[in-house]
Order: structure tokens, then C-alpha cells, then sequence
């Protein structure tokens, strides 16, 4: 009976989104297509009318689609290329977006090297971060927090899925390295999953920003290394230092001033924080979520920790443990 009270939910909310729509707006919907979803509980449609074409999202709780469209106002402000919000309707969950169309940075990338289109998402980055961190209303990327995302790795990934115990020596002192970084850095505003499947390639040229509802203000290297340190895609090292020097330099003109061993450091660092909570929630997403596509870019991304970990003598107790234990348990699992 659940399933078919789902399914006839499936059915229905096209159905009342096009009559939400074409009261909102007085436009007569001609058609719509379901879209394929998130790691969150969202769902997209696409809608056409007479002359174009129109994203509906559904949010409703826990997602919190007020966010959204606060963040989305404070970044258009910034010039950040986000979707324009249409409509709304926030006690069901419902927003009207502008279509940024289909095609991903991740799709465009996997096609070929375009260079542009990393130019293009740092120019977006950089828009984004000239946010006044004193000023902007967004929450805190605190101690708290970071702690709470480290521990996903270790609850969901290592423990629950791989059965295994992380060594308390080894796991604290790689969580106060990582944390001690992270809150040694400049703070700005942070997107927190500015990578290539958030990013569109934009019909007009450029590149447009999504799922931005979760923004913060936090560490400045947060960003450039979701975005460098893809955990969906892997570039040569020598490239990824080019663009990590280059926006460093980049900062410096807007007042942000650090020596390039220290941001590296802190680049390296940040991302073995980000990547150990990414392979954590992928983890989760799989067990809790029953959404299996995630494990296959574990491999990759706690790869880039093991990378870091090996040149940091800080952190190399934790490199081991991943390399030895974790790593050749996953691909075992993935294997199955």
C-alpha cells in the first residue's frame, strides 16, 4: 500500500505543479519531463510552456527551500550566475527556477579537457568569495561542524559498511591536524560542494552555479579544492598546482595575502577534511539511502587523502591505515 500511495504521489505532483504554475504565472503548461535527482531529497522537473522552459524543484522538509532562496538573492548580488527564482511556494517545498539546460561542467569535462570551463568556474569562485565574510548572513563553518563531517567517514564508512575499527590514536591526531588547518584560515563565503556536477555549461557561454543552499562562511580553500580535487573526476597534478598557485595570487588582490606553502598546506589539508566526509556520505548514501552510485568514486576520492597524507608527515599514520586497511577492503566490497 506505501509503494502505491508513493507512485500515485509521483504521478500527482507534476500534475499540481502545473497548476500551481499556470495560476502563479498565468501560463499554460504544455509538458514536462522528470529529472533525474541528488544525493538529496529534491526532485526536478522540467516544464515547457509556449516559449521556454522552466525547472520546478521539490523541497520539501527536511529540505529547507527558504535557504535557497535567500542564498540564491545574496549571490546574484555578488554576481554569481545562479538560477533566477520565478515563483515560490515555501510551505510545500516548491520553487519555479530558471533552466540552465542539461549539460554539466562533469559532462562537458569527461568529453574532452576544456580549460575554459575551469577559468570560468574559478571567475564564478571568486564572485562568489568577495562576499564581505563580516557582513554576509550565513552560518558558521565552526569546529563543531568539522568534527561532525570527519566523524561521517568514520561511523559510516570504516565502521558500518567495512566493519572496520579506526585505530583512536591514528583518528585523533589526523582530526585535530585537519580541524587546527581548517580554523587557521582566512574565512570567506563557501558554497561547500562547488564542484562539476553542481556547474552548468551555460547556453549564452560561461558557467552557472547550483545547489548553493548550504553555503556558509568558512576556510578560503574550501571551494578551490571541491572544485580541483574533484571527487568525480582527476586531473595532473601539475594542473591542479597551476590553478591552486593561481588563485592563491588571485586572492592576494582582494586582500588575502599568504605565502604558497602555506596555502598549499592548507589546500592539501582542507581537501583530505572534505574527502574523508565525502567518502563517508557516500557510504551513507548506500546504506541509509539505498543509493548505490556514489561508491564507485570512493576508490578516487579517499585516493587524494592517501596522495596528501604521504607528503605530510602529520598525517601519515592516517595514510597507512587507508592504504593497508581501508582502500583494498572497498575495492573488495566494490567488487562483489
Amino acid at each position: 500500500m506505501a509503494e502505491n500511495a508513493e507512485a500515485m504521489q509521483m504521478v500527482r505532483q507534476p500534475l499540481d505543479l502545473s497548476a500551481w504554475i499556470e495560476q502563479e504565472l498565468n501560463l499554460k503548461v504544455d509538458g514536462w519531463q522528470n529529472l533525474a535527482g541528488d544525493a538529496s531529497g529534491r526532485r526536478y522537473f522540467r516544464l515547457w510552456t509556449q516559449d521556454r522552459s522552466w525547472i520546478a524543484m521539490l523541497a520539501p522538509p527536511p529540505e529547507n527551500p527558504k535557504a535557497f532562496v535567500a542564498v540564491a538573492e545574496l549571490l546574484r548580488g555578488a554576481g554569481v550566475r545562479v538560477p533566477a527564482v520565478y515563483a515560490r511556494n515555501l510551505e510545500r517545498g516548491w520553487l519555479l527556477l530558471e533552466d540552465f539546460g542539461d549539460l554539466t561542467c562533469f559532462q562537458a569535462l569527461r568529453a574532452g579537457w576544456r580549460e575554459e570551463l575551469y577559468r570560468a568556474a574559478l571567475a564564478q569562485l571568486a564572485r562568489l568569495q568577495s562576499l564581505d565574510p563580516q557582513t554576509v548572513e550565513l552560518p558558521r563553518y565552526d569546529e563543531g561542524l568539522l568534527r561532525r563531517e570527519l566523524e561521517i567517514f568514520r561511523t559510516w564508512l570504516a565502521e558500518a559498511w567495512l566493519e572496520l575499527a579506526v585505530p583512536e590514536a591514528v583518528w585523533g591526531e589526523a582530526v585535530e591536524v585537519l580541524v587546527d588547518s581548517a580554523l587557521a584560515q582566512p574565512v570567506v563565503a563557501v558554497h561547500r560542494d562547488f564542484h562539476s556536477r553542481n556547474l552548468m555549461v551555460l547556453a549564452e557561454g560561461g558557467v552557472g552555479v547550483l545547489d548553493f543552499q548550504d553555503a556558509v562562511v568558512g576556510p578560503a580553500t574550501y571551494d578551490l579544492v571541491s572544485l580541483l580535487r574533484d571527487c568525480y573526476l582527476a586531473w595532473p597534478k601539475e594542473t591542479v598546482s597551476r590553478w591552486c598557485e593561481g588563485y592563491r595570487l588571485q586572492l592576494a588582490k582582494q586582500g588575502v595575502d599568504v605565502s604558497p606553502q602555506t596555502w598549499r598546506k592548507w589546500f592539501d589539508r582542507m581537501g583530505a577534511q572534505r574527502h574523508l566526509k565525502a567518502a563517508g556520505i557516500f557510504a551513507r548514501l548506500w546504506l541509509r539511502d539505498g543509493k548505490g552510485g556514489y561508491l564507485k568514486d570512493i576508490p578516487r576520492t579517499l585516493g587524494y587523502v592517501v596522495e596528501v597524507a604521504d607528503r605530510d608527515a602529520e598525517l601519515k599514520a592516517l595514510g597507512e591505515f587507508l592504504a593497508d586497511r581501508v582502500l583494498p577492503q572497498v575495492l573488495r566490497r566494490l567488487a562483489r
